[in-house]
């Protein structure tokens, strides 16, 4: 081993400067990461008017994304993770901040899939960098918590490009909106960069894409892998499903609300920011699964209570799916790697990889499969297909129980 192979300090421990400063970084890259990719979310009954297309059409915006991240995701992740994690997550950030001005200039929707789509291919190694990054970075002890106020950003991303992009459209058009979007993103670019500290870990030796077979295959014989890979597809599916299409269903009878209350609904993000560094926390204090199943049945539960042609009973089943999808993301993703990290042979990147090429490919093939549930059956569809989708999770996250407790 040489000297450059060795730790330069120890890792991050909580109420450090390091650690507040590398929590606001990654928290500012989360929420560049989710302004970006979820923007179109609250323009997607813009986009269907204005473009002539039906919501599950339209809802292609954001499964252009989400769909060419998930492919990219793990090859780009584990090359360029050599090339330095804190450069390669910088560079990411800035490509696809250019990327989010020039999307408002798409002269079809064509074009704006185009873009939209080349968006998720510089944001591909972006996610799995950030959470290896954590897992390298911080003590392990409070790796849960860390985990979670990235995931914080996450929400506030989502949250933030929602409801900028909706608003500034609903007074300008829907190229403001995205015009608006391109300006945050730069903004949160710039500060991760300036609040990011040095790294303490050194970066990987070189990886060839041929050199992927032998963790990979490892990751993939791991049952506690595979349940938590499987985890991510069917939460984020049905998390999706649920944002992309409420939208149309208050615009429409009985409700008739206008665009700019309706946008209001992502708002309900901000329960997921609490829930995700709380059940972080939870999960290393009392043990994983439990806070996990809790979690799952949370969301059950409040995608039922959706189902209602009730303002007060819509508005509290969002906010139980919001937080039962966060506690179970936050869980789920900062076990991924631990797991990893012990497991012989294991390479924590290429596991986060995996987890997140899950949770987009669910994102992507689970919201476009919901929208053809709304068309064709209406909300009380998109509800059993959401519960079927949570269910299948639940039983994942119930296979866990008789899996080696190695984390």
């Amino acid at each position: 081993m040489t000297t450059t192979e060795f730790r330069t300090t120890a890792p991050h421990e909580r109420g450090t400067p390091g650690y507040r400063r590398l929590g606001a970084a990654l928290w500012c890259s989360g929420l560049a990461t989710f302004v970006l990719v979820y923007s179109v979310q609250g323009l997607l009954p813009t986009l269907a008017d204005r473009f002539g297309l039906s919501s599950s059409t339209a809802s292609l915006a954001l499964s252009a994304t989400t769909g060419t991240l998930a492919l990219a995701v793990l090859p780009l992740s584990a090359v360029v993770e050599s090339w330095g994690r804190v450069r390669v997550m910088t560079w990411a950030l800035g490509a696809s901040a250019v990327l989010a001005v020039l999307a408002p200039l798409s002269p079809t929707f064509e074009v704006l899939l185009v873009v939209r789509a080349l968006q998720g291919i510089t944001l591909a190694a972006l996610p799995a960098l950030s959470m290896a990054h954590l897992t390298h970075e911080v003590s392990p002890r409070h790796l849960g918590g860390a985990m979670g106020l990235m995931i914080a950003g996450n929400t506030l991303g989502g949250l933030t490009g929602r409801l900028v992009a909706g608003t500034v459209a609903d007074v300008a058009g829907w190229r403001a909106g995205l015009a608006a979007v391109g300006v945050v993103s730069v903004g949160a670019a710039v500060a991760f960069r300036m609040l990011l500290p040095p790294a303490t870990a050194p970066a990987p030796s070189h990886t060839r894409l041929r050199d992927l077979g032998g963790p990979l295959r490892r990751h993939l014989r791991d049952p506690g892998l595979l349940c938590l890979f499987g985890i991510a597809f069917l939460l984020m599916g049905s998390f999706v499903s649920v944002y992309n299409y409420l939208g149309f269903r208050l615009l429409g009878p009985p409700f008739l609300l206008p665009g700019t209350v309706v946008g209001l609904i992502f708002l309900g993000y901000l329960a997921g920011s609490g829930a995700s560094t709380t059940a972080g926390r939870l999960g290393d204090r009392f043990g994983r699964r439990r806070v996990l199943w809790v979690s799952v049945l949370t969301a059950i539960a409040g995608v039922w209570i959706t189902a209602p042609d009730s303002l007060v009973t819509i508005v509290v089943g969002l906010l139980l799916v919001t937080v039962g999808f966060f506690g179970a993301h936050s869980v789920a993703s900062s076990w991924v790697g631990r797991r990893s990290a012990l497991l012989d042979g294991g390479v924590p990147a290429q596991a986060s990889s995996l987890y997140l090429l899950g949770y987009y490919a669910g994102s992507s093939a689970g919201g476009a499969a919901g929208g053809l549930a709304f068309d064709g059956f209406g909300w009380l569809g998109l509800v059993v297909y959401v519960s079927a989708l949570l269910a299948a999770a639940l039983v994942l996250a119930l296979v866990l129980r008789r899996v080696r407790a190695a984390v």
